[in-house]
């Protein structure tokens, strides 16, 4: 076993509660009615087709990254990759929509953005070298 990775162990457990905390929220949030910007079967397709799918994807990679396997790295970078790409697209569309859209807008940028600092943690070197991390 190599040198330890600064952060795995810290970024591994937030990305288990986060995936499984979004599971829940992702349904509230597909099924609310959304008058403001009359989105609601977009909402609906956007959780079904790509939010649950990824925040599933994030659960199994965790659980291998808590088991310290190459995969679990390979599979996060899928699953902040499936995340990135629905959460920047819907919230720039949101914030375009004008006032009424704009919080949910600006939360859908804001977790893009977490999104990209987690998936440059993931992608670094360090996490490809070795058999178990």
């Amino acid at each position: 076993m190599g040198p330890r990775l600064r952060g795995y162990w810290l970024m591994t457990w937030i990305g288990l509660l986060a995936n499984l905390l979004a599971l829940p929220v992702i349904g509230w949030g597909a099924f609310q009615p959304d008058q403001s910007t009359g989105l609601e079967i977009t909402n609906i397709t956007l959780a079904f087709s790509l939010a649950w799918p990824a925040a599933i994807v994030g659960i199994v990679a965790a659980a291998g990254l808590l088991a310290q396997r190459r995969w679990g790295v390979i599979l996060t970078i899928v699953a902040l990759s499936m995340a990135l790409g629905g959460a920047l697209p819907y919230g720039i569309v949101r914030l375009v929509l004008g006032p009424e859209a704009r919080p949910l807008g600006f939360a859908s940028v804001a977790l893009g953005l977490v999104n990209v600092l987690a998936l440059i943690y993931w992608c670094r070197p360090a996490h490809r070298r070795g058999g178990r991390l």
